[in-house]
């Protein structure tokens, strides 16, 4: 079957003028064919590079392999070692480890290792929900304040400023007691006091960005604003926000275990870290060790891992810490 050329008539014949190309329009073809090759293999480079710096960080593989480690134990680790944290035992309560309970138990008979499990699920949940909703929103908030500029920039900073000037906790414990608190709950209003300081990260980016021969191109290319903040000037500010999104992660769960210390977390039968942290602190000086070590540990862990991650991250993205 024979195949018909690009610019070719009816039945496959070129129209007149137009047989063949120009020498130039041959040239500027194979120009832009190599020009977008080469832009290909550039940003391949760049991505292998940035992988390579990560790589070559043993504190962030480390950490890397922490975080996999403690979302299997979390989530796949009741499937394989299944216990009953629902009905409250009485009759095993603050059991020792042993063989039966590893960990032991605790004052309701709730077996730790599988509580510790079971919090885990709560604070990963949060804190990665918290992250996704805060980066989401910070972002698009700050990239379209920083683009649009002038009257509306000012206004929508004022916001920002308005909100950071009431402390986060202080308001975050008066929200907590208004609000019925469960696990949607806690997630909301974490997000509610977590964008503002990605907006403002992000809108200090886009300040810089917007003024480049690239946004200005594509703004006389006709392109609207939704197009050069999604295509053009997020993508480009993608470094601050990975960093910024990791951090969060750790911050989220902090907090989380913050509020259940203070005895605002999560409500019965669920279980998380800090709660946990909480209420083996009232049996330390009694010899229940295994109601507070285990838990203080994996959330101290699993902090300083994404901690560990999210520097990482930074300096990889950092080019003048990159090595060719």
């Amino acid at each position: 079957m024979a195949t018909r050329e690009r610019g070719a008539g009816p039945g496959g014949i070129s129209p007149p003028g137009d047989a063949a190309a120009t020498p130039g329009q041959a040239g500027d073809s194979g120009a832009e064919g190599t020009e977008g090759t080469d832009g290909a293999a550039r940003a391949g480079g760049s991505l292998r590079l940035i992988a390579r710096t990560f790589a070559e960080n043993r504190a962030a593989v480390a950490g890397l392999v922490l975080i996999a480690a403690i979302t299997l134990f979390c989530f796949v680790g009741p499937l394989l070692y299944p216990t009953n944290q629902v009905t409250v035992q009485l009759g095993i309560a603050k059991l020792p480890p042993s063989a039966r309970y590893p960990l032991g138990t605790d004052p309701s008979g709730y077996n730790v290792l599988g509580r510790l499990m079971l919090g885990g699920q709560s604070s990963l949940e949060l804190g990665f929900a918290v992250s996704i909703a805060t980066t989401v929103l910070g972002t698009l908030y700050g990239a379209i304040a920083g683009l649009a500029g002038g009257v509306v920039d000012a206004a929508m900073m004022r916001v920002i400023d308005t909100l950071l000037a009431v402390p986060a906790l202080v308001l975050l414990l008066i929200l907590v007691n208004i609000f019925t608190p469960n696990l949607w709950v806690i997630i909301l209003l974490l997000t509610f006091l977590s964008w503002l300081a990605i907006a403002r990260l992000v809108r200090g980016e886009v300040l810089t960005l917007r003024t480049r021969e690239f946004v200005q191109a594509a703004r006389m290319m006709g392109a609207g604003r939704r197009r050069i903040v999604l295509r053009h000037l997020v993508p480009n500010a993608i470094g601050v926000i990975v960093v910024n999104a990791t951090f969060t992660v750790a911050d989220a769960i902090l907090t989380l275990s913050a509020l259940s210390f203070l005895g605002l977390g999560l409500p019965p039968p669920q279980a998380d870290w800090g709660g946990m942290l909480s209420n083996g602190l009232n049996y330390l000086f009694d010899g229940y060790w295994w109601l507070v070590y285990p838990p203080a540990i994996i959330l101290i862990v699993t902090v300083v891992a994404f901690n560990l991650v999210g520097d990482a991250i930074r300096d990889s993205l950092d080019v003048r810490l990159q090595r060719p």
